[in-house]
C-alpha cells in the first residue's frame, strides 16, 4: 500500500507542476519605482507638447480672424 501511495503522490506532483506551467498568471509585470517615474515624466512632456501645439493653433486662428476683420 505504501509503495502505491508513494507512486501516486509522485505522479500527482508531476501533473501539478505541468499544469502550473501551462497556466500563466494574469498578474501585471512589475515596474520599478524609477521606471514609473520615467513614464510619468514622459507622459507629462507629451501632454505639455500637445498643450503648446493647441495654444499655437489657437493663436494662429485669432491672428487670422483679426487679419480678416481688417
Amino acid at each position: 500500500m505504501n509503495r502505491k501511495k508513494k507512486i501516486n503522490s509522485i505522479l500527482k506532483k508531476r501533473i501539478k507542476k505541468m499544469n502550473s506551467k501551462l497556466h500563466t498568471s494574469n498578474k501585471p509585470k512589475y515596474v520599478s519605482k524609477a521606471d514609473r517615474e520615467k513614464l510619468v515624466l514622459e507622459a507629462q512632456q507629451q501632454n505639455d507638447q500637445q498643450v503648446d501645439a493647441q495654444q499655437q493653433s489657437e493663436q494662429e486662428q485669432i491672428e487670422q480672424e483679426q487679419i480678416e476683420q481688417e
